[in-house]
This record gives structure tokens, sequence and C-alpha cells, in this order.
């Protein structure tokens, strides 16, 4: 079978507020920023070790995709989500799930989520797998 996915380019999000949400990626969370266009109501953040951008933008009228604050399931690692939860909550974040021990047949990770200002809500583990 031919692969039809060769790699993650990038991930698009829907917001409401260009302002909150460029606050919060950045100072958060602590992104790179890539790109800003005010006119277009679009951010483009870099995610740390890899190519893959996390770009958003106000959704246009009849535009498809997910609305602003119902995106899930997309998950973040890091070495220790404990910690990493602790600075989101110290500078303003919203952690939705306090991160906890998850153990299956031969791991044990951390995984906690957080939320940005329009309820979109992100997973932070240390899952190696």
């Amino acid at each position: 079978m031919h692969e039809v996915i060769a790699g993650l380019h990038a991930v698009t999000l829907h917001i409401r507020d260009v302002g909150a949400a460029r606050a919060f990626y950045r100072d958060v969370l602590g992104l790179h920023e890539v790109a800003f266009d005010e006119k277009a109501n679009r951010i483009v953040f870099g995610l740390p070790g890899t190519s893959t951008l996390l770009t958003m933008h106000i959704q246009a009228p009849g535009e498809e995709g997910r609305d602003p604050g119902t995106v899930s399931g997309i998950v973040f690692h890091h070495p220790d989500p404990v910690a990493a939860c602790e600075v989101i909550r110290s500078r303003g974040g919203t952690v939705t799930v306090a991160p906890s021990l998850v153990e299956l047949p031969g791991q044990k990770f951390y995984r906690g989520v957080f939320a940005d200002p329009d309820g979109n809500e992100f997973v932070l583990s240390n899952r190696k797998d």
C-alpha cells in the first residue's frame, strides 16, 4: 500500500479573539511566533523540536472546519507535564484536567489537559510512544 501522508506540516485552529490567542500561545505557552498578519487575523507559531506549525485565524462566515473552542485531542509532549501545567497556571492559563499518572500495561506516564482562551483543549503528556 502506498502512503498517503508523508508528515505533518501544520495544525490550524479557528479562534474568536486574535489578541487573546496571540498572548496565550506566545506568553503563556512560550511558543515562537513565526508570523502575524493583523489584516487577515492570522497567527503562526512554530512547535519546538519540529517543523510543524500551529496556525490560527478567525473563522470566516461559511468557512468549513471546527468552530472556535471545539478542538480537542491534540497531544503536546513535555518531559514533565506536572511542572508544565504549573507554569501554564502561573502565567494565567487554564488547566482543565490536572495532570495525573496513567498506568497502562508496560508503561506509565503523566497526562494533563489545558485550554486556550476560546476553550480549545490540548493534552500535555510525557508518554514516550
